[in-house]
């Protein structure tokens, strides 16, 4: 494995799913953020379009920055465990294709990139993502003393939706807090499927996780996390007045989450994880259609 190969390996770039996942909220609040910002008159149309397009730049760049640079700060605490793992014991640190010298100037420049980035937003905007970076930071020690990370994790991923709100300076918007808890039951959910692909590893190596801690009441518990999900989403569609269309979406998540169900009988949990990218996909989509959002920029 050459540097090149190792730099993509270690941050992930091969695997983008994870920059999907953490993408598809962050347009999500994008979008009901922005909005609000064209309905709410307190700026010229002109400048509210300015600041919703450079949002936009900063969120997809940033979603891409912030996920890499967790992946590296998770590798350089996890190696040794990674060393123990079938799924992880190829990645760059465990197989020594990297130092770990390597892995922490990797780190240094991911992470100088993104307080470059978060440098372009407002003060209220920098404070949420300098406690959002301390959370990034910490997360991959979690599993080592909480009975269930993937809590941890669901905080961390889910400062995507403050943080993307207060650049538009749309913290007292009326869904965020709801946006905020359905994501972080989503979270929960996939995360707690990836984490079933490791439970037999974890056991040895002694780490926690979710479905080491539910046991077989793992997959119930999972679809309780999922329905939180969906309720939150039909609580800020009747909020909203939106469609039939998004209530008729929330039946495509179903038809998702229920396959998700019959890959993890399988033991296919990873395919399950993955699948996600389809529900943040139908999400943001259905999100766009009702607010309407293209004929209110054009």
């Amino acid at each position: 494995m050459n540097k090149l190969s190792s730099f993509i390996a270690i941050t992930r770039l091969n695997r983008p799913i994870g920059i999907y996942l953490l993408l598809y909220p962050s347009l999500i609040a994008l979008a009901f953020a922005s909005n609000a910002l064209l309905n709410s008159g307190l700026m010229v149309k002109e400048e509210s379009l300015y600041l919703i397009i450079s949002s936009l730049v900063i969120v997809i760049l940033g979603s891409i920055l912030v996920r890499s640079t967790g992946c590296v700060i998770n590798d350089i605490f996890d190696y040794k465990l990674d060393m123990r793992v079938k799924r992880t014991k190829e990645r760059p640190l465990a197989s020594g294709a990297l130092k770990v010298k390597e892995a922490w100037i990797i780190f240094a420049i991911l992470g100088s990139l993104s307080i470059a980035l978060l440098m372009q937003t407002n003060s209220q905007t920098i404070f949420i993502g300098c406690i959002a970076a301390l959370l990034i930071i910490f997360y991959p020690l979690t599993k080592r003393f909480l009975l269930g990370p993937q809590f941890f994790l669901a905080i961390t991923f889910g400062s995507c939706i403050p943080i993307v709100f207060s650049m538009l300076g749309q913290l007292h918007n009326e869904v965020l807090i709801l946006l905020y808890i359905g994501n972080a039951a989503w979270i929960i959910s996939y995360d707690t499927y990836y984490a079933m692909s490791d439970a037999e590893d974890d056991i040895k190596i002694g780490v926690n996780s979710t479905p080491l801690w539910w046991k077989d009441k793992t997959i119930f518990i999972i679809n309780i996390f999922k329905l939180i999900f969906i309720g939150c989403l039909i609580v800020i569609g009747v909020i909203k007045a939106f469609s039939y269309i998004w209530f008729m979406g929330m039946l495509l998540v179903c038809a998702c989450f229920y396959q998700q169900n019959k890959l993890a009988k399988k033991k296919k949990f990873l395919e399950a994880f993955k699948s996600n990218n389809y529900v943040g996909l139908i999400v943001f989509i259905l999100v766009v259609i009702e607010l309407n959002l293209v004929n209110l920029i054009l």
